[in-house]
């Protein structure tokens, strides 16, 4: 039987894979597909087979030899490991253009995040709507946090601004910070940050290029 406990040991890149492995597993499942095979989700993902035998054995036995893996199950048990079989709360910092964009994506709710408040120091925005949620002045951030134990958030502030945000939020008690900021965030241990800067993603792509 799978574990529940989620070992230290477990390498950063493997979790890594594991949100692929839940979404190529969930467009299955829409697709009608009841099983399916690390094979299969191999040709799908461009990741070998063996990849992800090994990358799943770190959890326990999900499926077994020739029979492959039961979708609906391996689902459950994945959303079990990256704790996404609840939802959590969100809180969001920035209300400018990529705050907006952020703030009305549709597409955190049904993969368990669910974006609850959104702050912005700008006195013109506070007040205004945005998505589903009223702008909060960032003064209120550290109050809000606290009282709704939201330990989860998303900064989408210029670079100049985006440590100080990070403090705040940490003090705050956030422990898991998803940066749009195009910088790196000094955070101390068991905070947890992932970066999504596009520049980035796209100077390594232009490196193959001719």
């Amino acid at each position: 039987m799978p574990s529940n406990i989620v070992s230290s040991n477990i390498p950063d890149i493997v979790i890594g894979r594991l949100p692929i492995y839940l979404r190529a597993l969930t467009r299955l499942a829409q697709e009608g597909q009841d099983v399916t095979s690390s094979h299969e989700l191999g040709q799908r993902l461009g990741i070998s087979s063996a990849q992800i035998r090994k990358d799943l054995s770190h959890f326990g036995g999900f499926g077994k030899q020739g029979t492959g893996y039961q979708i609906a199950y391996l689902i459950e048990q994945l959303k079990q490991v990256l704790k996404v079989n609840r939802e959590w709360d969100v809180a969001l910092v920035g209300a400018g253009d990529l705050g907006h964009a952020v703030a009305n994506y549709r597409g955190f709710s049904d993969r368990g995040f669910r974006i609850v408040c959104v702050f912005d120091s700008d006195a013109d925005k506070i007040g205004r709507q945005i998505g589903q949620h009223v702008i909060e002045p960032f003064d209120h951030l550290k109050a809000t946090i606290t009282e709704r134990n939201i330990r989860v958030a998303m900064i989408a502030v210029p670079a100049q601004n985006a440590q100080g945000v990070a403090d705040k939020l940490i003090d705050a008690g956030v422990r898991a910070i998803l940066n749009y900021a195009p910088i790196s965030l000094n955070v101390p241990s068991g905070v947890y940050v992932q970066y999504i800067d596009p520049v980035v993603h796209l100077q390594r792509m232009t490196y193959y290029l001719d």
